[in-house]
């Protein structure tokens, strides 16, 4: 069964990984404090396919990658937010966290129903449609590859020259 866990506007790195706790990026280790003060039993009953929906300015605060790694180690299978603060979904896209950013989506709980298609970009909340701000190929890529550095170890750099 997969949990949708839902957070409301403006959750900062700090709430999504408290700084204490930013003395490793190793992501296991960083996903036992993940949302540790906000939601706590976040850590003990995230499961591998369990999805994160938030309001606006997901990620602000600090620029650590800690907050995305923490999130990437409770391999939840998708974050989806009606926007990121720019320098988290950078980090997020940097170390293969898959996000999805949906201006429109609203009241979702908990108990909701959600599917995603990264390749449609479409986020399905009990049968209701909504279009993700659909990511483009080349970071598609990188994130299916497990971040920048994954995909770097297993691509030619000439496919950057003509990523779109």
């Amino acid at each position: 069964m997969t949990n949708v866990w839902v957070f409301g506007d403006d959750v900062n790195t700090d709430e999504i990984i408290p700084g204490r706790y930013n003395v490793t990026t190793d992501e296991q280790e960083l996903a036992q404090h993940a949302f540790y003060e906000v939601c706590p039993e976040f850590s003990e009953q995230a499961q591998t396919g369990d999805i994160i929906v938030a309001g606006k300015n997901f990620g602000c605060g600090s620029s650590r990658e800690h907050a995305p790694i923490a999130i990437k180690g409770s391999k939840v299978k998708a974050v989806i937010a009606r926007s990121y603060a720019r320098i988290f979904y950078r980090n997020a896209i940097n170390i293969g966290l898959p996000i999805l950013e949906v201006p429109d989506l609203i009241n979702v709980t908990s108990d909701d129903i959600i599917e995603v298609s990264f390749d449609t970009g479409e986020v399905t909340v009990n049968g209701r449609k909504y279009h993700a701000s659909r990511l483009p190929p080349f970071i598609r890529r990188i994130i299916e590859s497990g971040g920048i550095v994954e995909f770097l170890r297993n691509h030619d750099i000439s496919e950057l020259e003509n990523a779109p």
